[in-house]
C-alpha cells in the first residue's frame, strides 16, 4: 500500500495513536473519516483503519480496487470486520475507540459491530496525536509554506484598477492553483465552510458571519455567508488576503494586507501592533507554555496600544488569536482565553492577531509557526508591511 520508507512513517504515527489509546483504556480504534484515514495510511480510501493497541494497523478497504499489502483486506461492508479479526490474530475489543466527530449514523452502525464493547472517543485521541507533527509532516508543511509565500509575492502583479474583491480573489486562486495548490481545504467541524480562503476589503471585513473564523465578510450569497462580497476596491481601503496553502495535503495559513492608496495612520499603527504581537508571542511560545497565556498577552498588548475595541473584530469579535494547522486548517491547539492546552514541541500553529478599523478594513498579519525549544519559528515567510497596490 505504501513504500518501505513511508511504512516506517506510518508505524511511527501508529505508535503515537496506540499511546493515546492507552490513555483512554481502549483496546483498539476503528477509523473511517477521510482526514484520519489519510493520517493512518498515507492515502484516502473508502473503508476503515483498525488500530489495535499493540501491533500494526489493518486496512479494511471497499474502494478503490488494486490496493495491496499484507495488512490490506477487502470487504463489502463493515459488518464483516468482527469476523475477520480472529483470522488476523486479533482479539475482539472490550473497549473500542470510534470517531465521535463522524456522522451519527456512521457512529451507531460501527458501535453495533461490537455490542459487548464500551465505546470511547477516538476523535479526541486523534486530534491530540495529530497536533504534534512528525519530521515527515514538518517537511511537508515547510514545502507547502514556501510555495504559499511564493504566491503572495505575486499578488501585486494581478491587481488591476477598478477590481472588486471577488475579482482579485479569483486571480489569487488562479495563482495558487498554477503553483500546485490542491484547492481543497479540510476544516474540522460541520459548521464551517469556505472556498480556498478569504479576501476582505473595506467595511466588509466588519460584517459578522456565523462561522468561527477570525474575520467575517458577507460573502456572495446567503448560502455561504463569509468572505468577499463584490466590494469595489477604492482608495483608502485595506485589502486583507487570507488564502490557505495546501500544496502537499498539509495546510499552511497566512494573511497579508494590501492597500488601495494610502491608509489612515490609525490603521497603520494597528498593523504595526499586530507585528509586535507576533514578535512577542514568538519569544514566549515555547514547549510547556499555556496557550491561554499567549492569548492574554496579545489582548494586553492590543489594550496597551489603544486598539482593544478593534482587536479580533469590531462589531463581532473572534474568541481566539490562533489555532493549530496540519491536515486540517483548524487543528489543536487553540489559542483562546479558557483553553487548558499547553504548547508542545513540533506543534504547528497559525497566529493571527488582527484588527478591524471601521471605514478602512482589516489589518494585521497571520503566519504559520513551528513550536521549538527556542520559541515559535515562522515557516510562512513573506514581507509583513502593508503593500500599496497603487
Amino acid at each position: 500500500m505504501f513504500s518501505s520508507e513511508f511504512h516506517a512513517e506510518i508505524l511511527r504515527r501508529s505508535e503515537k495513536i496506540q499511546a493515546g489509546l492507552k490513555t483512554v483504556g481502549a483496546d483498539a480504534a476503528l477509523i473511517h473519516t477521510n482526514v484520519n484515514l489519510y493520517y493512518t495510511s498515507g492515502r484516502v480510501f473508502n473503508g476503515y483503519t483498525y488500530i489495535p493497541v499493540e501491533g500494526e494497523p489493518h486496512y479494511f478497504v471497499r474502494r478503490p480496487v488494486g490496493l495491496k499489502g499484507d495488512t490490506v483486506h477487502y470487504i463489502h461492508k463493515p459488518e464483516q470486520i468482527p469476523a475477520l479479526l480472529p483470522e488476523l490474530g486479533l482479539a475482539q475489543p472490550r473497549r473500542i475507540a470510534l470517531e465521535w466527530d463522524a456522522p451519527h449514523g456512521d457512529y451507531v452502525r460501527l458501535a453495533a459491530l461490537f455490542p459487548d464493547a464500551e465505546v470511547v472517543n477516538a476523535s479526541a485521541v486523534m486530534r491530540g496525536v495529530r497536533a504534534v507533527k512528525t519530521e515527515y509532516e514538518l517537511a511537508r508543511l515547510r514545502e507547502s509554506a514556501v510555495k504559499h509565500a511564493e504566491v503572495y509575492h505575486r499578488i501585486e502583479s494581478v491587481y488591476r484598477d477598478g477590481m472588486t474583491d471577488i475579482e482579485l480573489q479569483i486571480e489569487i486562486e488562479r495563482l495558487l492553483r498554477l503553483h500546485g495548490n490542491l484547492g481543497l481545504f479540510r476544516i474540522n467541524g460541520q459548521s464551517m465552510e469556505i472556498f480556498m480562503g478569504n479576501v476582505l476589503c473595506g467595511d466588509n471585513a466588519d460584517t459578522p458571519t456565523p462561522y468561527d473564523f477570525a474575520m467575517g465578510g458577507a460573502g456572495m450569497d446567503c448560502s455561504i455567508p463569509v468572505g468577499a462580497n463584490g466590494t469595489l476596491m477604492r482608495p483608502g481601503m485595506a485589502v486583507m488576503v487570507d488564502m490557505c496553502g495546501n500544496f502537499t495535503g498539509y495546510m499552511t495559513d497566512m494573511t497579508r494586507v494590501y492597500s488601495i492608496g494610502q491608509l489612515p495612520e490609525k490603521a497603520l499603527e494597528a498593523h504595526r501592533c499586530s507585528i509586535e504581537i507576533h514578535r512577542e508571542l514568538s519569544r514566549m511560545g515555547k514547549p510547556g507554555v499555556a496557550t491561554a497565556d499567549l492569548y492574554h498577552r496579545a489582548v494586553e498588548m492590543a489594550r496597551e496600544a489603544g486598539f482593544d475595541d478593534y482587536f479580533m473584530g469590531h462589531s463581532q469579535k473572534a474568541g481566539f488569536i490562533g489555532h493549530g494547522v496540519g491536515l486540517e486548517v483548524n487543528e489543536a491547539p487553540v489559542l483562546a482565553p479558557r483553553s487548558k492546552e499547553v504548547l508542545a514541541e513540533n506543534q504547528v500553529i497559525a497566529l493571527e492577531p488582527k484588527f478591524v478599523i471601521p471605514h478602512v478594513g482589516a489589518v494585521g498579519i497571520e503566519d504559520t509557526y513551528v513550536v521549538t525549544p527556542n520559541g515559535l519559528q515562522a515557516i510562512t515567510n513573506a514581507p509583513v508591511d502593508i503593500a500599496q497596490l497603487f
